[in-house]
């Protein structure tokens, strides 16, 4: 495995756990200013729209699982198709589950830092 390939990994690892303690700065600091999500239903966003909707659900932690199937760096990009599992605990009691495939380009910034610049993630509700 690259050392690219190992940042990117780590870049994986740092958004879960980061995701996990509700720490949102660390998770907008692993995206480019430019970035784009695409998700089911929704038109696509940009970061802004993500600190918003973060900051919203500031108390609600999820906890997540990623099995990365296929990572492809291409000099300064690459891109990273990845299986996610995320359990969402609601402060209702009710916990919500989702899964699916996500497919992620990457860039690597003028620091050597990889970066999350578009996301089109595919997960669906589980029962």
């Amino acid at each position: 495995m690259t050392a690219d390939e190992c940042a990117i990994r780590e870049l994986v690892a740092t958004w879960l756990k980061a995701s996990a303690a509700g720490d949102i700065e660390t998770v907008l600091s692993l995206m480019t200013d430019d970035v784009v999500f695409m998700v089911p239903g929704q038109e696509p966003f940009g970061k802004d729209a993500y600190r918003a909707a973060a900051q919203a659900a500031k108390n609600v932690r999820l906890e997540g699982t990623s099995d990365i199937r296929e990572i492809k760096v291409l000099g300064d990009w690459a891109y990273l198709r990845n299986y996610l599992e995320v359990t969402i605990p609601l402060p209702t009691g009710k916990t919500v589950r989702r899964a699916g495939y996500t497919l992620t380009i990457l860039r690597k910034l003028a620091d050597g830092r990889w970066a999350l610049s578009r996301d089109a993630n595919l997960m669906t509700q589980q029962a």
